[in-house]
């Protein structure tokens, strides 16, 4: 299997390599080359995860190896089926994928990205530099993926005063000197800005051997299918999906899933007040607004970075033709597609629904009445937005444990949920981070002194 940038101006790079650059030199995003039918085989998750996702690594790490760092990586779990399925409705699933150590989706990934990581830089005898930036779960779930491994320095960019406290807390806590954490005086977009200068920034990028582990990082997304393919297995039947969204990674994983055979009927785009996604399928324009603070704030987002990989599929592949789309974006804030992309790549798949903070709180209080069940404001915005979906069974990814949120799910249910034991003492803890500003130099210049402790 060989990778693709997005952008086409990039070298062609087999799967290791691109686990270890993240971001394609010509800016764009990387991607397969072809796309492989849907593996079959393997034991529980571990195993099925390894099947589904050996197409996509090759010939980079050996099959043997790579079924054993999946089996570490989901043994971290707090249940053994990683990401169970809970019936809400009659037709209605809810698909956990908050039973890892950081409680949310995004450790799905990460516990086997982390062990990729290690594996790759170890045989290779390199060290990296992973800079991230997050709007509230990737980058815990980053620095609990990579905490402990010898060959990783790890900087996570989140917006100040925009995260939740448990969100925030789990980064700055972390005492392990390969780990820092930054509060950027502005917004997730901006965070997201200056990781992609830093390795726009030839350069700096290569001084400070940077890699990512954002979405933009395919090996993310690769292991995100996985969980799609698992729920349809264990349901037995088709469904449609409906996915809480900002950076538009978890629901490209599903049309990947549905792209490599697995019966994907429809999926839902559910977004929060910051509806960029949502107006794109009503209008079929893309435009940015301003971001505005919400109780979902994982998805307080405008520029959602992973589109550029859909839009790499409805231009046929020409990698020129998404340059100039993604650079015209970047200059005036809008994008189009058109009548046949939309009849092609959009219409036959992709719904959407938009969810304010009062609706998500009736959402909470709702779902907590008639099941008993609490859900975090997240997962509530994807409940919101199911009927979407039409007719027929629909799972809504739930992304994070409501704990991480407990103000917003005390708020409208009443009921305070607890954090799971290994996290019971968090409030507790010292933080460790710094406040600097929406300046390149300043974070470059903490990137260089971090590396160089």
């Amino acid at each position: 299997m060989q990778y693709v940038s997005t952008r086409g101006a990039a070298p062609v790079l087999g799967f290791s390599e691109v686990l270890l650059a993240g971001l394609a030199v010509d800016g764009g995003l990387y991607v397969p080359d072809s796309w492989p039918a849907l593996a079959a085989g393997g034991d529980g998750y571990a195993g099925r995860a390894a099947a589904v996702m050996q197409p996509f690594v090759g010939g980079s790490i050996d099959p043997d190896t790579f079924l054993r760092l999946c089996r570490e990586a989901y043994s971290s779990f707090r249940v053994p089926e990683v990401a169970p399925l809970v019936q809400i409705g009659p037709r209605h699933h809810l698909l956990e994928l908050f039973h890892g150590p950081t409680l949310a989706f995004k450790d799905v990934a990460m516990q086997l990205i982390g062990r990729l990581f290690d594996h790759v830089l170890a045989a290779e005898g390199r060290r990296v530099t992973i800079v991230a930036a997050t709007s509230g779960d990737t980058g815990s779930a980053a620095i609990e993926a990579v905490r402990s491994c010898a060959s990783v320095d790890i900087v996570v960019l989140y917006p100040h005063g925009r995260v939740s406290e448990v969100q925030r807390r789990q980064m700055t806590t972390v005492d392990s000197p390969n780990v820092a954490t930054v509060a950027v005086e502005g917004t997730f977009d901006d965070c997201q800005d200056l990781v992609k200068a830093m390795f726009n920034d030839a350069p700096f990028r290569e001084a400070n051997s940077l890699s990512a582990v954002n979405s933009i990082n395919w090996a993310r997304v690769m292991a995100q299918v996985v969980y799609y393919v698992t729920a349809l297995e264990a349901l037995g039947r088709p469904a449609s999906f409906s996915v809480p969204t900002g950076n538009f990674g978890n629901v490209l994983a599903g049309w990947i899933a549905r792209r490599l055979g697995a019966p994907v009927e429809r999926l839902v785009v559910a977004s929060n007040s910051n509806d960029i996604l949502t107006r794109f399928f009503e209008t079929r324009r893309m435009e940015a607004l301003g971001v505005v603070p919400t109780l979902s704030p994982s998805m307080d987002i405008q520029v959602s970075s992973n589109f550029e990989r859909m839009l790499f599929e409805m231009n046929g592949r020409d990698g020129a033709a998404t340059a100039v789309q993604m650079r015209a974006f970047r200059a005036d804030g809008a994008l189009s597609v058109s009548d046949a992309q939309w009849d092609e790549w959009i219409a036959p798949v992709f719904r959407a629904g938009r969810c304010d903070d009062a609706h998500t709180l009736a959402t909470i209080a709702k779902v907590h009445a008639e099941t008993g069940v609490l859900v975090d404001p997240h997962t509530a915005v994807g409940i919101a937005a199911a009927p979407a979906c039409g007719d027929g069974d629909v799972v809504t990814l739930a992304t994070a444990h409501p704990a991480k949120f407990p103000d917003a799910v005390e708020r409208a249910t009443g009921v305070r949920p607890a954090l799971p034991a290994h996290l019971a003492d968090l409030l507790e803890r010292p933080e460790r981070t710094v406040v600097l500003p929406n300046d390149l130099a300043a974070i470059e210049a903490f990137v260089s002194s971090h590396r160089s402790r």
